[in-house]
């Protein structure tokens, strides 16, 4: 399985991003699907995740602000930031889950500016 991030940028405080990761996979078929990210100096976090059956898991921080969602006819995963803070500045992975295993795409780097 092949996960493929992209919409990382440089965005100023209050800003949006939509981060994209395609998957060679028909992503129907994973049990869960998620968005991490690593910090620097900080070890790796999860943001949000999706089980198959629908049920989503926010860290507070990304709560009324971030959307995870998929579109299953393109195999894409995304998250939508909203009113980005420096705070969330840090490399961005998506992974799936499936039968335990987990898959990882490449960083996909996000920059708030205050």
């Amino acid at each position: 399985v092949q996960l493929q991030a992209s919409g990382g940028g440089l965005v100023q405080a209050g800003g949006s991003l939509l981060l994209s990761c395609a998957s060679s996979r028909n992503i129907i078929n994973f049990d869960r699907v998620a968005w991490y990210r690593q910090a620097p100096g900080k070890e790796r976090e999860l943001v949000m995740s999706r089980t198959a059956g629908g049920r989503s898991f926010y860290t507070d921080s990304a709560k009324d602000r971030f959307t995870i969602s998929r579109d299953i006819d393109r195999n894409t995963i995304y998250l939508q930031m909203n009113s980005l803070e420096p705070e969330d500045t840090a490399v961005y992975f998506c992974a799936a889950e499936s039968n335990s295993r987990m898959f990882w795409g490449q960083g996909t780097l996000v920059t708030v500016s205050s």
